[in-house]
């Protein structure tokens, strides 16, 4: 048995590179992670064979002419439209008077994406519990103030001096409705057997109304997705939100797409189904800035000035009741939530 049939039989993906980044071998994985035939590989450019990638090439380069070999964990690539991770080694090593970079990429995905779960789901309790003692805490003498406000005005003679307890009185109405806000959904919603494309929509018609000429708002739905048990209007409200902040971040113009297809096989806080439905929402904006991305759906977390922070962290515990998951992946030009809700065990 040839070396080279053993290497095609790795589920590890090997590339040969030399220092221009020119792929001289590509096994059998690699095909299958690169969705390209070897013949297709062979001469082909590794920085022009994915869409995007977090690894900086010159690495691989820099690899070559120091002949020290790295590895570099959790790296993403964008092939197709899809988001993939991998461990990457690259070794350098000499072949006829030249030295060339041997690069294994080991998928990843599964692990990334139960360890993503466990970290959000972690995530949304602590702050969860964390916010709703603040609120509380900010509730119970709000109501006090309130109370106070309106025995004052019950005294007042001057209707000039009442719009001093007016506004102390709408201002801590404001306020409660923020407490209110963050304390977020209390109990389950009436569930009803609903059809996910007219939830989504009552979405794309409500932010069509409120955003800018040029922002272009498309959808691409399956219509193979059967009708499933929901609350139509708290999934209203986790779409909207997300749809919202697409829209704020394009700011005058860009694309929305609102994509729905089926999932076979996904594993939903700790179970496996065997269908799901898969909801996308994609804009090619700016992307979600570097050092937001870990704390995205805390409450409060928001890049944009004057906003709250709370509409991803109402989505999320929205997506979270109906024991579905939401995810981001982001880079810049391109940034997509999707969301995946169980339709069958």
């Amino acid at each position: 048995m040839s070396t080279r049939s053993i290497i095609d039989n790795l589920l590890t993906a090997v590339l040969v590179v030399d220092g221009n980044l020119l792929v001289h071998y590509a096994n059998t994985a690699a095909e299958q992670l690169l969705t390209l035939s070897k013949r297709r590989l062979r001469d082909a450019r590794l920085d022009q064979l994915v869409e995007d990638i977090s690894l900086d090439m010159r690495r691989i380069q820099r690899c070559i002419e120091s002949e020290q070999g790295f590895t570099d964990s959790e790296v993403q690539l964008v092939i197709d439209g899809a988001p993939r991770w991998v461990d990457v080694s690259v070794n350098p090593f000499s072949l006829e008077g030249k030295t060339l970079a041997l690069i294994e990429l080991r998928l990843i995905d599964q692990q990334k994406k139960i360890s993503q779960e466990l970290q959000q789901r972690a995530q949304q309790q602590a702050a969860r519990e964390l916010v709703r003692g603040l609120a509380h805490e900010i509730k119970n003498p709000l109501g006090g103030l309130r109370g106070a406000a309106q025995l004052l005005e019950r005294e007042l003679d001057q209707e000039e001096l009442k719009e001093f307890t007016q506004l102390i009185i709408a201002q801590a109405d404001r306020l409660r409705n923020l407490v209110d806000r963050l304390l977020g959904p209390q109990r389950p919603g009436l569930r009803q057997v609903t059809n996910l494309h007219s939830v989504l929509e009552q979405v794309r018609q409500l932010v069509a109304m409120e955003i800018p000429q040029d922002i272009k708002l498309s959808r691409d739905y399956d219509p193979s997705i059967p009708d499933f048990e929901m609350d139509p209007e708290q999934l209203q409200q986790a779409f909207l939100n997300i749809v919202r902040n697409a829209a704020e971040a394009l700011g005058d113009r860009g694309h929305i797409r609102i994509r729905t297809r089926t999932a076979f096989q996904v594993m939903l806080q700790g179970r496996r189904y065997r269908l799901a439905a898969e909801i996308r929402i994609i804009d090619d904006g700016p992307g979600i800035p570097e050092q937001l991305r870990d704390t995205l759906f805390y409450p409060m977390v928001t890049g944009r000035e004057g906003g709250t922070g709370l509409g991803l962290s109402i989505a999320q515990d929205l997506i979270h009741q109906h024991k579905g998951r939401i995810e981001c992946h982001s880079r810049p030009g391109h940034t997509e939530f999707i969301i995946y809700l169980p339709l069958r065990r």
